[in-house]
């Protein structure tokens, strides 16, 4: 399958109708060998600067949402007013550089064995992912 072809499948399978500016944007996601960590303000750069069509900022979150929605990207909170998303959906764990505003991948085998000793009645663990803020050392 060619990766047009999965780019389309990808948009189908999330009720989307695969448009140029949504296929434009799937690219920009998922045709690339790492991870793609981006912010919407980051993706938007990204496609001015790329596209040959014009893309709306509200094709480009609602979009992302609906990815996010049916399980093709992560979205990490950093604070209230900073949000992440992931093209990597499987569970690992990530460092913020707050002095360069970069989130970098690390994994289990990077840690220790974490035990959680609260339960929350009714509710069952999913996953656990941590998150590491760093600044330079100035």
């Amino acid at each position: 399958m060619t990766i047009e072809q999965e780019l389309v499948k990808k948009l189908r399978s999330s009720n989307l109708r695969p448009t140029k500016q949504r296929l434009e944007i799937c690219r920009v996601l998922f045709d690339r060998q790492k991870t793609f960590h981006f912010t919407i303000s980051d993706l938007a750069q990204i496609l001015n600067e790329k596209s040959k069509n014009k893309i709306s900022l509200a094709t480009i979150y609602n979009t992302v949402d609906v990815l996010k929605s049916k399980g093709h990207l992560k979205e990490i909170s950093i604070n209230s007013d900073k949000t992440f998303f992931d093209t990597n959906i499987s569970n690992h764990h990530h460092f913020f550089n707050e002095n360069t505003n970069e989130l970098t991948d690390f994994y289990d085998e990077d840690i220790s064995q974490i035990k959680i000793k609260k339960n929350i009645p009714g509710k069952k663990i999913k996953s656990v992912e941590v998150l590491v803020k760093v600044a330079n050392n100035n």
